[in-house]
C-alpha cells in the first residue's frame, strides 16, 4: 500500500471551460491552495489516477500541468499572504 504524501499540483489552462473542469477535479483532491496551485496528499496510485483524469481534460498543445512531490525532510518557504496547509510542520518565511 502506498502512503499518501504531500504534493503540489499546478496548472495553466488557456480555455475557461477546461479550466473550470480541471478545477472541479482538483477540488475533490485538495487540502488547500490558490487559483492554480493546489496542495494535496496523494499516494502514488492516487497521483497516477489524478494525472490521468486531468490529462484527459487538457489540451497538450496549449495547457500545462505539473505534479510535484514535497520533500517533508526539507523546510518549505513561502512569501506573502497565505499559509502552508499540506504539511503542518512547515513554516512561512517572511
Amino acid at each position: 500500500m502506498s502512503v499518501p504524501r504531500p504534493a503540489i499540483v499546478a496548472y495553466d489552462v488557456s480555455a475557461n471551460r477546461t479550466r473550470r473542469r480541471v478545477r472541479r477535479v482538483l477540488d475533490a483532491w485538495r487540502l488547500d491552495g490558490q487559483k492554480s496551485v493546489i496542495e494535496c496528499r496523494l499516494s502514488r496510485p492516487d497521483a497516477e489516477e489524478l494525472m490521468i483524469q486531468l490529462g484527459e481534460l487538457i489540451d497538450r498543445k496549449t495547457d500545462r500541468l505539473l505534479l510535484a512531490w514535497m520533500d517533508t525532510r526539507r523546510e518549505a518557504r513561502a512569501r506573502g499572504v497565505g499559509r502552508i496547509g499540506a504539511v503542518e510542520t512547515l513554516r512561512t518565511v517572511a
